[in-house]
């Protein structure tokens, strides 16, 4: 009697995956893929990633926030953004990654570039002023962010010393400055 139990088991255990790996049958009305409660999840959270290459070769991948902004192309949206686009990334890392909360289109309908020396930086009043090679000077306007985040790396630089990019868009009000880095 312990050998045909054992016997049966063992086919039991057998045939569970051969029987798994078949097809649902069709449900009238019905076309589409079934999937579980976790499986849509985890789609949805690998929806929400966006891979970017930077200068530098190097290969990150965001999660978007919740309150991402995206500047330039139709209505803000990443549905449109196509790979090999220039964007500027503005990020947070946490412990659960990297979170993208501002993509910023360079060129075309997104954001320009200029280069100059930097003159003064008032985030108080959320200004940069840039002095071009020509002599001119012109004071942009910063976005929020950038008048929190951006040039950090070079507060130790003379006044008039630190050559920079800065990525702005062209408003109805003047320049604003969305993000603006050293030049190396």
């Amino acid at each position: 009697m312990r050998v045909s139990l054992l016997l049966i088991s063992s086919v039991a255990v057998g045939i569970t995956p051969a029987l798994h790996a078949q097809t649902l049958p069709p449900i009238h009305g019905v076309t589409g893929v079934v999937a579980t409660d976790a499986t849509i999840r985890d789609e949805h959270k690998a929806g929400n990633k966006i891979a970017v290459t930077t200068e530098d070769g190097v290969q990150h991948v965001y999660r978007a926030a919740k309150d991402l902004l995206v500047h330039g192309g139709k209505d803000g949206v990443l549905a449109d953004l196509k790979p090999g686009t220039t964007v500027v990334v503005h990020y947070t890392a946490g412990a659960d990654g990297e979170s993208a909360h501002e993509i910023d289109r360079v060129g075309g309908s997104g954001l320009q570039t200029t280069e100059g020396t930097v003159t003064d930086i008032n985030r108080g009043r959320k200004q940069i002023t840039i002095r071009y090679d020509n002599g001119t000077t012109e004071k942009l306007t910063l976005t929020d962010r950038a008048a929190v985040d951006a040039g950090q790396d070079f507060t130790d630089q003379a006044i008039g010393t630190t050559r920079v990019v800065v990525y702005y868009s062209d408003d109805a009000g003047g320049k604003v400055a969305h993000y603006f880095k050293r030049k190396s």
